[in-house]
């Protein structure tokens, strides 16, 4: 009796130790993934945080974190109820097409930091909705009821979050190669829930910083007033910033994708002069060669993946977006 306990014991102890063994592995890949998923998406990530902030403006100060707690549920609900799925069975079915997805999304990168440089130069030609008191909302926006403006604007949030979070999870996807598929499930699980934290909890910050800076230079004095003035002034030239970095890391991200995609694809010229431009610069630089080395590739990836978006670009207004609209037209439902 008291053997069959120990042995028992012994096969509890030894899955016991096979579970945290595998707690461990889950753990390892999600950081590892993660890492990898990050890096390789901060164009998206970055520009998600600086153009989200945007969805609330015009909301009174108290409606703007439940709107934005709207838009990370909906954005966890993208990812854990359609896109993990999705790219399991993607995964398992259909390993080859992990690739050329990614190019597309590479190329949704480029287009979208195309649009935003031709923006900056006036040539852009979205955002037609007219503003003319310069309120950050357009006229149009002005005329609705406060509800039904939030709901729309939280559907276009999370429509805009759905793209770009399936481009995380393939790129997350990517470095999973070869293991289980319950903990390809859990890592892409871990990796998608950090980052809708990580990226809407950032939102939430630059949100609501601006208030905060305002409630120090009312109630402070001295120098923490001065600290809430320079938080309420700087918070502008923040976003600046953090767009401007966005719209370039878009560019750079989406050009070493649709490069390096080519690369898999046997099409290896462009990624191999890519990388001995890198190699000859890295060479040339006898203080910090690696920092110049990332530096001009990212340089040369941002380059190309202007040139990327410039050649969908036409393709993308004259051609997907009629079909994508003819589409919609004949579902139920629609009226054309």
């Amino acid at each position: 009796m008291s053997s069959g306990l120990i042995a028992l014991l012994d096969d509890v102890a030894a899955l016991a130790k096979l579970a945290a063994a595998s707690l461990d592995d889950v753990a390892a890949q999600a950081a590892k993934a993660g890492s990898k998923a990050a890096s390789k998406a901060a164009g998206i990530v970055i520009d998600d945080a600086a153009v989200t902030p945007r969805y609330v403006v015009g909301f009174a100060a108290d409606r703007e974190l439940p709107i934005i707690g709207k838009i990370a549920a909906g954005s966890l609900k993208n990812k854990l109820l359609f896109l993990l799925p999705g790219a399991l069975l993607l995964g398992f079915f259909a390993p080859w097409a992990i690739t050329p997805l990614l190019m597309l999304g590479g190329a949704f990168l480029c287009l979208e930091g195309w649009h935003k440089v031709a923006d900056l130069f006036g040539q852009g030609g979205r955002g037609a909705a007219a503003d003319a008191d310069g309120d950050g909302v357009s006229d149009s926006d002005a005329v609705k009821a406060p509800q039904d403006l939030e709901n729309e604007r939280v559907g276009s949030a999370i429509r805009t979050d759905f793209i770009l979070s399936a481009e995380i999870m393939a790129i997350t996807l990517a470095t999973l190669t070869g293991l289980a598929l319950w903990l390809q499930a859990v890592v892409l699980g871990l990796v998608g829930l950090g980052m809708t934290v990580g990226v809407y909890g950032a939102v939430a910050l630059i949100v609501k910083a601006d208030d905060f800076g305002a409630l120090l230079a009312r109630t402070g004095n001295g120098v923490v007033r001065a600290v809430g003035r320079g938080i309420v002034l700087g918070m502008p030239v923040f976003l600046k910033v953090l767009s401007t970095v966005g719209m370039v890391a878009m560019l750079w991200v989406g050009g070493h994708i649709v490069i390096h995609g080519a690369y898999e694809l046997g099409l290896g010229a462009p990624e191999l002069w890519v990388q001995g431009v890198t190699d000859a610069a890295r060479a040339a630089t006898p203080l910090a060669p690696g920092l110049v080395a990332w530096v001009v590739r990212a340089a040369i990836d941002a380059v190309l993946g202007l040139a990327v978006g410039a050649l969908v670009a036409p393709l993308a207004s004259k051609i997907i977006g009629p079909a994508f609209g003819r589409l919609k037209s004949l579902w139920p439902g629609k009226t054309p």
